[in-house]
C-alpha cells in the first residue's frame, strides 16, 4: 500500500526572491496557510500516512508548522479562541506523521528523492512537488485515484497535462503506447524525456509533479548519471524504470498552480481567496474593484 509521500523542500527559491531570502517558499501564505500545507493535505487524503521533507537546514520552518506549539495553544486556550486553537491544533490527523531528511547538495530532484531512500525502503510511494497546488474542486482527487489506480494494476503513476507546444522544451515529456488518455485515466508510456528540444518532443503530455512510484525506483535512483544540468534527473530514473516495468501517464482532471514563480503563486492567491468559506464574497467583490480601476 501507498503509505509514504515524499516532498522535496531544500531548494532555496531563487525564483521567489527576495521574498525567499529568510522564508522557505514553502511557507509563503496562500491566502490564511503556508503553501505546503495545501500540498501536505492532499497527500493526507490520499491515505497516505507518512510524510517524509526532503529538507535544507535553512527550511527548520516548515518542520515547526507541522509541530506542537505548547505556548501558542495555551494561550489561544486561555483567552477561549476555540475555533482558532483547534485550526492552529488540528492541521493534520493525529494519525499521520512529519518526519525530515537531509539534501546536502541540490543534485537535483532525483537526487532529492533518493535522499528519502532509507525511510521509504522497498515500499511504494508518492512523490509531490510542493511547488505545486493542485485543485480538484468538484471532481475526485487526481493524487487518490492516481493511488488507487497503483494499487489495482502495480503500474507506476505519473501526472501530466498538456501544454503547448512552444513550452515543451520546459517539461519532462512523455511518449504514449497509445492514444492520449482521458481526464481521470491512465495510459501506457514507452518513453519520457526531461525538456526535449521542441522538434524531439514524443508528445505534448508535461509531467505535472506528482508521481506514485515503486520501491525499486530508489535503487534506480542509486545508479542514475547526472542529466540535464548536470543533475540527477527523476525522469531519466523513471525512463529507466521503463525497461523492466509498468508506467502509466495519468491524465488529470484538477486544476493546477505554480507557486515556483511569483505569476503563478498570485494566480493561486487569487484563486483560492476567491472560493475562500470566509473571505470569498470581499475578495471577489475587491477583485471586481481592482479590475474596474
Amino acid at each position: 500500500m501507498v503509505n509514504k509521500a515524499v516532498l522535496p523542500v531544500a531548494g532555496f527559491g531563487s525564483r521567489m526572491l527576495p521574498a525567499s531570502k529568510s522564508i522557505p517558499k514553502e511557507m509563503l501564505p496562500v491566502v490564511d496557510r503556508p503553501a505546503i500545507e495545501y500540498v501536505v493535505k492532499e497527500a493526507v487524503r490520499a491515505g497516505i500516512k507518512e510524510i517524509i521533507l526532503v529538507s535544507h537546514s535553512s527550511k527548520g520552518a516548515i518542520e515547526d508548522y507541522f509541530d506542537t506549539q505548547f505556548e501558542l495553544e495555551h494561550q489561544l486556550a486561555e483567552k477561549g479562541k476555540h475555533a482558532l486553537l483547534s485550526e492552529v491544533r488540528d492541521i493534520l490527523p493525529g494519525d499521520v506523521s512529519v518526519i525530515s531528511v537531509r539534501q546536502h547538495q541540490a543534485l537535483g530532484l532525483g537526487h532529492a528523492v533518493a535522499c528519502a531512500a532509507p525511510v521509504v525502503g522497498d515500499e511504494p510511494f508518492a512523490v509531490l512537488l510542493p511547488d505545486v497546488l493542485v485543485d480538484c474542486a468538484g471532481c475526485a482527487e487526481d493524487l487518490g485515484v492516481m493511488v488507487e489506480k497503483y494499487h489495482a494494476s502495480g503500474a507506476a503513476q505519473i501526472m501530466v497535462e498538456e501544454v503547448p507546444a512552444e513550452r515543451v522544451d520546459q517539461y519532462g515529456i512523455v511518449a504514449l503506447k497509445g492514444e492520449v488518455p482521458g481526464a481521470g485515466e491512465s495510459a501506457s508510456m514507452v518513453a519520457v524525456m526531461e525538456k526535449p528540444a521542441i522538434e524531439d518532443a514524443p508528445s505534448r503530455l508535461s509531467v505535472v509533479g506528482r508521481y506514485v512510484l515503486p520501491g525499486k525506483i530508489m535503487s534506480i535512483l542509486a545508479d542514475t548519471p547526472p542529466g540535464a544540468g548536470g543533475e540527477i534527473q527523476l525522469t531519466d530514473a523513471i525512463a529507466t524504470l521503463l525497461e523492466t516495468s509498468s508506467v502509466e501517464a495519468y491524465a488529470m482532471r484538477g486544476r493546477t498552480f505554480d507557486c515556483g514563480n511569483k505569476a503563478g503563486y498570485l494566480r493561486a492567491v487569487f484563486h483560492y481567496a476567491a472560493r475562500h468559506a470566509e473571505l470569498g464574497e470581499q475578495v471577489r467583490a475587491m477583485m471586481a474593484e481592482e479590475l474596474v480601476v
